[in-house]
């Protein structure tokens, strides 16, 4: 049967296309509005439908028209300032459009769903690494309105009948091994985009935010998974639900941290560029530290990740971005 992918013409979606074509699936779909999408990033013979996931007349015509029973939602807002000065967008964006796909797209017949969400449920959590069975307290919008959203899609799993995976990932970072996705909005705000944009050149300068926090150096501390790892994972949780499996709550991350000021050292080497880092105050909603505990994915999934390597992660970020900026030239 065919997948949905919502939000496939963005960096994560993509990888997760590219992830359920290089395992077999010749049935897959796109839904993505291209706001932060593009349409060069679907692989070809992927068939893209243009639109909102709150269309639902539109989602309900494309599960039919292509026999769906899958969907993978990507489609979000995700960055967390904006959140903090825009909560109604992003409820807008993340949860109730998030309502009308469900709603339509299991209405139509899909009985499998993959939820994209974000170790922004945790919020500032007093263990580290953190557990899936922590209390969930979001401290921002953005975790907030994924928090509801995964709260509504389990509620209605439980009336209506289908399953689902919910994965909750942490940083995601670097770029398709094979060159062909990668984080491509202009204006990104991950850490390792932004820096390698500033070793590239692109950027005058890095902005920290934030080294009075409680961490060793003073500096945000992140769990920073590689994307093709995270679309493997997402994959799998395709399979799990296609052979039967329950359905999930599961964290995506390596179980380690580094600092921003690493991050940033690790790029300066890798790329052997010295760029101005400017130090600023702190980002609204920002936790201190947030590291995922990732024994259950593996347990539950067989997950085994292949790019668990900062240098790694940075070197193909770098080659991405030298790739977009040479194409953008053409």
């Amino acid at each position: 049967m065919a997948v949905l992918v919502t939000g496939g013409a963005g960096y994560i979606g993509s990888h997760m296309v590219l992830a359920l074509l290089d395992a077999g699936h010749k049935d897959v779909v796109v839904l993505d509005d291209l706001s932060t999408g593009f349409d060069w990033a679907v692989p070809e013979g992927v068939h893209l439908v243009v639109g909102d996931v709150a269309d639902q007349d539109l989602v309900a015509r494309t599960v039919r028209e292509h026999g769906i029973d899958s969907l993978a939602h990507f489609a979000a807002k995700i960055v967390v300032p904006d959140s903090v000065s825009d909560p109604l967008g992003y409820y807008l964006a993340n949860t109730v459009k998030t309502r009308a796909l469900i709603e339509a797209a299991v209405g139509a017949g899909v009985r499998h769903v993959i939820f994209s969400s974000t170790a922004a449920v945790y919020g500032e959590p007093e263990t580290v690494p953190v557990m899936e069975t922590v209390p969930l307290n979001p401290i921002n919008p953005y975790g907030r309105s994924k928090l509801m959203s995964e709260w509504m899609i389990a509620d209605a799993a439980a009336a209506l009948g289908f399953t689902y995976v919910i994965l909750r990932y942490f940083n995601v970072a670097g770029a398709d091994p094979q060159g062909r996705s990668g984080q491509s909005t202009p204006n990104a705000t991950h850490l390792i985009k932004v820096a390698t944009q500033a070793a590239l050149g692109h950027r005058d300068r890095l902005d920290v935010y934030g080294t009075d926090y409680p961490t060793p150096d003073g500096s945000c501390l992140r769990d920073y998974i590689q994307v093709t790892d995270l679309a493997e994972a997402h994959r799998l949780a395709l399979d799990h639900l296609h052979g039967g499996g329950e359905s999930l709550v599961l964290n995506c991350g390596y179980g380690r941290g580094y600092s921003v000021l690493e991050v940033v050292e690790v790029v300066k080497r890798v790329s052997g560029k010295d760029f101005a880092v400017r130090i600023g105050p702190r980002r609204p909603g920002d936790p201190a530290r947030i590291v995922a505990g990732a024994d259950r994915i593996r347990a539950h999934l067989g997950w085994v990740p292949r790019y668990d390597d900062l240098q790694t992660i940075v070197t193909q970020a770098l080659a991405w971005e030298d790739h977009l900026s040479k194409r953008n030239r053409v």
